[in-house]
């Protein structure tokens, strides 16, 4: 999924001398502020409408506090422990329309740290409107980059030397044996791997399962016409971006293919062909005890951590619906769909219209099926080629790249915009798009489809964020339903026949398929059928922000619920997302776990609170 975010504060250019000067003796005075420990003052230092975002470097947590009151407790609880010194400017400064933006690195008693500050001036001083602090790594256990990357090849004569294939092999033969994983991490599509990828080369033992026969067949078995609706420049994974020839929007079984060489260039260690079956936590041992099959055998492993990596849509919503055990057809849901092949000439129900749907339908029009797209509720529809323009070009984009945008600095600008006011930054550019395609939405809406733009005009990326659900990024399959050369029909399923869907409003769509693209429920489904319903509701929903808009429950919680960070389940963690949030949060989970390994004190502020199950 993307997310449309520009810089808050416009493209400034270089900043004038003015900046730095402001920048860095704001830096000096909240350090001092903080070795002295006078958290009121170094509170007093935020504007009184302002956010921090703290990504584990002070509170072992991934949470964002609002306002000097938020700040003050945030360092009243962590800064003692958190020991913070050595805030420096990365980069110059710079200005534009009256905020002063500073990248800028600083260390803590075990780690060190990147962020992003945004200064206004208020009451006749500089104060923080946004801060973001993010953990980068952890003192003593960097990863082995630059300077400290492996030798490989041992120089000289041994008669008992190993190589690496040999110490591979036998890596591979203790695990779950002699060996057991201190993570286990369920589910090795992109956020898996990504995972493992990092987990590796910070020297944790863990082990990536899945159900699957081979790495990325989680998109090679996805129906055929599937791609990436979001450009390559969004979707790098850690240590391997794509290559500059890679195509913009990867179609799946590249992407896939991708995936399997990953696996083995980064030497993931993996386990295809393998299902959890159950698990259980033993609080005395601060550890699980996780039952699974591999290649059909029955095998025990005993994690100290569990992260479910199962993706971030959760479990696949299959409705109940009257009639089903009659129908004559075929009956699946769009995570089963196989592609059109088998559908030329056939009459296709597709009960849905977000991006599954429209890719779906649009598929089996192309190989000349009768296509009717059920829509129940409004969906938001917007342009890719717009997306990219208005959106994420400033970020990710050969012209962000031409500009100096690397994904690493991307990932922090985009990480750096509070969700609270996130929404106020979105509202522009979706604006602007409804300018530009004025014209296709003026179809679509004629055409009879039901067309919005979030809650609040907001759009997609909150939509994503708010819901995982309700868009479609347009491919071409929108153009469909406005040409009306794939039928719309409205409304909820009431019951099926042996030929028809029949909706609520009596309305009868003869079906020789019926696809259910009707979504995915909470991540924490997953926890239900693997631990317990006891577990999955100590958790709680996984994901959204407690936005109090259109499936997104309030109260306002400010970060993804459960996502990345601690829950109230000890030792239990969940990973997901897409390509982008794979990337920058396994990050954040693999620093969490490798302190934790260590042997580091991980106090964590905040814990996340349950307001809804799922």
């Amino acid at each position: 999924m993307t997310q449309t975010l520009e810089h808050p504060t416009g493209t400034p250019g270089p900043g004038p001398a003015p900046a730095d000067r402001r920048a860095r003796a704001w830096f000096a005075a909240f350090e001092d502020a903080l070795t002295q420990r006078d958290t009121h003052r170094a509170a007093g230092m935020f504007a009184a409408t302002s956010f921090w975002r703290d990504l584990v470097a002070f509170t072992w947590n991934i949470t964002t506090v609002e306002d000097p009151a938020g700040v003050e407790d945030l360092l009243e609880s962590t800064v003692a422990g958190v020991d913070p010194s050595r805030f420096e400017l990365a980069e110059p400064a710079e200005e534009a329309d009256g905020v002063v933006t500073a990248w800028f690195t600083f260390e803590t008693a075990v780690g060190r740290g990147r962020g992003l500050a945004r200064l206004r001036e208020e009451d006749g001083q500089d104060r923080a409107w946004t801060f973001l602090t993010a953990l980068h790594e952890l003192k003593g256990h960097e990863e082995p980059r630059g300077t400290r990357r492996a030798m490989g090849a041992e120089h000289g004569a041994d008669p008992d030397r190993t190589t690496w294939l040999e110490a591979r092999r036998a890596e591979d033969e203790a695990m779950g044996t002699t060996l057991q994983p201190y993570v286990l991490v369920v589910g090795g599509g992109q956020g898996g791997i990504a995972l493992g990828a990092r987990l590796r080369q910070l020297g944790v033992p863990a082990l990536v399962i899945d159900k699957h026969e081979r790495p990325g067949d989680q998109w090679r078995h996805r129906y055929k016409s599937l791609c990436l609706h979001d450009p390559v420049w969004y979707d790098h994974l850690p240590y391997l971006e794509f290559p500059d020839n890679w195509p913009v929007f990867a179609p799946k079984d590249k992407i896939g293919d991708w995936l399997e060489m990953y696996t083995r260039v980064m030497e993931v260690p993996y386990w295809s062909s393998t299902t959890a079956t159950s698990a259980s936590y033993d609080e005395q041992a601060g550890g699980w005890r996780v039952e699974i099959e591999r290649d059909g055998s029955p095998v025990t492993l005993r994690p100290t951590h569990l992260v479910m990596a199962t993706g971030m849509s959760g479990k696949p919503n299959v409705p109940v619906v009257p009639g089903q055990d009659v129908f004559r057809g075929e009956q699946h849901h769009s995570s089963a769909h196989p592609g059109p092949d088998a559908y030329a000439g056939k009459r296709c129900v597709v009960i849905g219209s977000n991006n599954s749907a429209f890719d779906i339908c649009g598929a089996l029009w192309e190989h000349g099926a009768d296509v009717t797209m059920v829509q129940r509720s409004s969906t938001h529809i917007v342009k890719s080629a717009s997306l990219m323009e208005h959106g994420l070009g400033d970020l990710y984009s050969e012209r962000a790249l031409e500009a100096g945008m690397t994904t690493e600095k991307a990932d922090l600008v985009f990480a750096s915009l509070p969700y609270r006011i996130m929404h106020e930054f979105q509202i522009p550019a979706y604006e602007k798009m409804a300018e530009v395609d004025a014209d296709f939405y003026e179809r679509l809406e004629k055409a009879g489809f039901r067309h919005d733009w979030g809650d609040d005009g907001s759009g997609l990326f909150m939509k994503y964020l708010r819901r995982g659900s309700g868009y479609y990024i347009d491919v071409g399959s929108a153009e469909l339903v406005a040409d009306g050369e794939v039928k719309l029909a409205h409304g909820q399923v009431d019951h099926l026949t042996e030929d028809t869907v029949v909706l609520e409003d009596g309305t009868e769509l003869p079906a020789d398929l019926v696809v259910y693209a009707t979504g995915y429920g909470s991540m924490n489904g997953w926890a239900a059928d693997l631990i317990s319903q006891e577990v999955a509701d100590r958790v709680g929903k996984v994901w959204g922000l407690g936005s109090d808009t259109t499936k997104d429950p309030g109260p306002w919680e400010g970060e993804q619920r459960n996502m990345w960070k601690p829950t109230q389940q000890p030792h239990l963690w969940f990973h997901g997302g897409n390509l982008h949030q794979s990337r920058h949060y396994s990050l954040y989970l693999a620093l969490q776990l490798k302190a934790r390994h260590a042997g580091l004190d991980t106090p964590t502020y905040h814990l996340q609170e349950v307001h809804h199950l799922c």
